[in-house]
């Protein structure tokens, strides 16, 4: 167990071949009120924390890690490594909760994480980014992905690469309330998803924002999470406030494949890194710690969304409940293991401010 000392919200493995040992946790803290005047605007507070791992092969569990270099900013709501070739350097896009983006590159002779450039992409600073997604996912490249950023305005805003950063082009209403989570559709890089505390889920064409693609209505609570799958074409995993995660094959938008009851409110989903291992999905479950579900429907290797039965759910295997506080940061590793049955995870928690290193 590790001490982030103030409250942890957001945590990733890095994916690139020179820096799989490394992860990062982002750090949130609400400044409290007697320690600011009280007309003035609510103060936030955070730190990039970074780790290098030395992976035990016997035993994943008895991984070591240590905290390598701490960055001062704003409140992290959430972080993203940006998928790139092994011939450029691995490049983490991080959420500012004063309307900011921060690209840093990681400098493997020093071992240290280095900001390249802040992008402000709104002109209010007391407007959070609330979570970011790169593009890439499937096709890593020597440049950038697109970036896509969801803000507590309500606003998304799309980002496209320039020669040494990110530029803002467009931005617009997509939600009534805050949109806790916005991803792409890793499989056609035109499509973005968005999902808020208005129950909705929406999909858009980046080419024509005027409006949604469709919206999905029938959500008893907010949405919160959204990855696309990295092995499954048209399969989307959907978390919510209401205790639940949720599998949609995107050509049949409205009604789930499956739906489970996870135990608590589904902050984060993260499907397996590994093809191997494509049916594994991990959950942090807000209130009842982190989950790995299992779909058996998706173990083949020509699974697909149809292998998902109608009205069925996925199997917890493994439950993590050493933490006790809002389960919120969580990921697996992206480094190979010896025993394919067995992954490097790490997990935070935001009031106990407290990071886990496990397997499953």
């Amino acid at each position: 167990m590790f001490d982030t000392i103030l409250p942890a919200d957001s945590l990733e493995f890095c994916p690139h071949p020179d820096a799989r040992d490394i992860f990062v946790c982002g750090t949130y803290n609400l400044v409290k009120s007697d320690e600011i005047v009280r007309t003035a605007p609510q103060k936030r507070n955070g730190q990039c924390l970074v780790f290098r791992c030395e992976y035990d092969q016997d035993d994943i569990a008895q991984s070591s890690f240590n905290k390598i270099q701490v960055i001062n900013y704003p409140a992290l709501p959430d972080m993203k490594w940006c998928h790139r070739s092994a011939s450029s350097k691995a490049t983490l896009g991080v959420a500012g909760s004063e309307g900011e983006i921060f690209l840093l590159d990681w400098n493997s002779e020093e071992s240290r994480l280095e900001e390249t450039s802040r992008v402000n992409i709104s002109h209010d600073s007391e407007t959070l980014c609330l979570s970011l997604d790169w593009s890439n996912r499937r096709n890593p490249r020597s440049n950038l992905g697109k970036m896509v950023v969801s803000l507590s305005s309500g606003d998304l805003v799309l980002l496209e690469p320039t020669e040494s950063s990110l530029s803002s082009t467009s931005t617009w209403k997509a939600h009534d309330h805050e949109p806790w989570i916005a991803a792409w559709n890793y499989w056609d890089t035109n499509v973005v998803y968005s999902g808020g505390d208005d129950f909705k889920l929406k999909t858009w064409d980046t080419r024509a924002l005027h409006d949604p693609i469709f919206v999905n209505k029938r959500f008893d609570a907010g949405i919160t999470t959204i990855q696309s799958h990295p092995y499954i074409e048209h399969l989307l995993a959907v978390g919510s406030y209401d205790s639940s995660v949720s599998l949609f094959d995107m050509r049949k938008p409205l009604v789930p494949l499956s739906k489970t009851d996870i135990g608590g409110g589904a902050w984060r989903v993260k499907w397996h890194p590994s093809a191997s291992r494509k049916s594994d999905l991990l959950v942090a479950c807000m209130h009842d710690g982190f989950k790995i579900l299992r779909f058996d429907g998706l173990a083949s290797e020509a699974a697909s969304p149809e292998d998902i039965s109608q009205g069925g759910s996925g199997s917890i295997v493994q439950h993590f409940d050493k933490h006790e506080s809002l389960a919120y940061g969580v990921d697996w590793s992206f480094a190979p293991s010896s025993n394919d049955q067995k992954t490097a995870i790490a997990s935070c928690s935001f009031y106990d401010h407290t990071l886990h290193f496990w397997s499953g």
